[in-house]
């Protein structure tokens, strides 16, 4: 394991943003805890440590995590680069980010909204019509997409089990062909705006929204908007290329054989195109920290846009996302932050909003995309929390 600890200035020059007036009625902030800005504990770095220590393991093959707090910052990894060579994991590496590029899809959009070529309240049927049938007779705001009250039901992909989708894994299905399906299954049996479903369906079509009005890819805005102001400058987004560009850790998924031993299948090639605003982009954990923490000091989205990535809708009970983020209450303090899994690889971001405490880290999960909380995961949570 690598690990490296740096010293910051003292929290009187963490700057911390006052949370905004609403924008729309609509919506509702969580409520705001005691603040802890005068905390200066840095991080729990033996218990960092021991949470990565070990790998890689039955749960996972390597990890990334970066951790800011108004004490220090701590930046580790661990575990391996492939299990054939077992070299150190590259402590830089690449990986899959999957839903956190939902972060990037809201900044976009809320910056083309800041810039007026976009309006929230506006229905997203107008934007597209040619998707939409006259089944959809409720207005879809884009501010539904946003927050997964759209009402939209899912769309097709390449399988419905690990076998079947890494069968097709160097197949293309198209964004396009996913929202045409999601489409053609009619919505939802309910008033948009009133329930909370999280679906990579309103994302895609976030995707297909920008490159309506802006007449580019969605992945050159994205690039402009967000990922050049932020300086991600190792991020990108693969299309239909199956691999990932420079110094990565593979990943793998582990399969029950027959006799009920587990193999590791290497699932580091896959065509991710159907996740594409959803879920396709590939970054390192410095960009993802650097997106975090101009984000949330207002450095990509302007005011008072910035408000939505920081409120629920409070007309869907019991819900947690906002644009592109969720948030959680743990030890008296509120986190945003997003995660995101593709086979082979977990990634989180997140932080306070003052940014007095802050996470971001990769994972190569040996079942990423299972319905249980991977342990290494959760250690590396609590310990960043401590």
């Amino acid at each position: 394991m690598r690990a490296r600890s740096h010293a910051v200035l003292a929290a009187s020059v963490v700057l911390a943003l006052a949370a905004g007036p609403l924008t729309a009625p609509a919506f509702a902030a969580p409520p705001a805890p005691a603040s802890r800005s005068a905390d200066q504990r840095g991080p729990a770095e033996e218990a960092l440590r021991a949470a990565v220590a070990g790998l890689p393991n039955q749960y996972a093959t390597a990890a990334l995590v970066r951790v800011g707090t108004p004490g220090g910052d701590w930046h580790g990894s661990a575990g391996v680069r492939d299990l054939a060579s077992g070299r150190a994991a590259h402590p830089d590496a690449r990986f899959r980010a999957g839903s956190v590029t939902k972060v990037v899809t809201a900044a976009t959009v809320l910056r083309l909204a800041a810039q007026d070529v976009i309006d929230l309240d506006a229905p997203v049927q107008g934007y597209l019509p040619d998707l939409f049938t006259p089944d959809f007779e409720q207005p879809i705001s884009v501010r539904h997409l946003l927050n997964h009250t759209s009402g939209i039901k899912p769309g097709d992909g390449l399988g419905d089990d690990f076998a079947e989708l890494y069968s097709h894994r160097y197949e293309t299905l198209t964004p396009q062909q996913v929202a045409a399906s999601a489409i053609a299954k009619g919505p939802e049996d309910f008033v948009p705006g009133t329930r909370q479903q999280y679906l990579n369906i309103n994302y895609t079509i976030l995707g297909l929204l920008i490159e309506k009005v802006t007449g580019r890819s969605y992945a050159s805005e994205a690039t402009r908007l967000v990922l050049r102001p932020a300086g991600m400058h190792h991020t990108y987004f693969p299309g239909t290329d199956p691999g990932i560009r420079g110094p990565h850790n593979r990943g793998y998924q582990a399969v029950e054989r027959p006799d009920g031993t587990t193999r590791l299948v290497d699932v580091t090639e896959w065509n991710q195109a159907d996740r594409w605003a959803a879920g396709d982009m590939i970054s390192t954990t410095a960009d993802l920290e650097r997106l975090l923490t101009k984000l949330f000091r207002g450095r990509i989205v302007p005011q008072p846009e910035l408000e939505e990535m920081f409120t629920t809708p409070a007309g869907a009970p019991g819900a947690t996302l906002s644009a592109g983020l969720e948030y959680q209450e743990a030890d008296g303090q509120v986190f945003w932050g997003k995660s995101g899994g593709r086979y082979g690889y977990n990634a989180f971001i997140g932080g306070t909003r003052d940014l007095s405490r802050t996470l971001v880290c990769a994972v190569n999960s040996t079942d990423a995309k299972g319905t249980g909380r991977n342990p290494v995961v959760a250690a590396i949570t609590a310990a960043a929390l401590q």
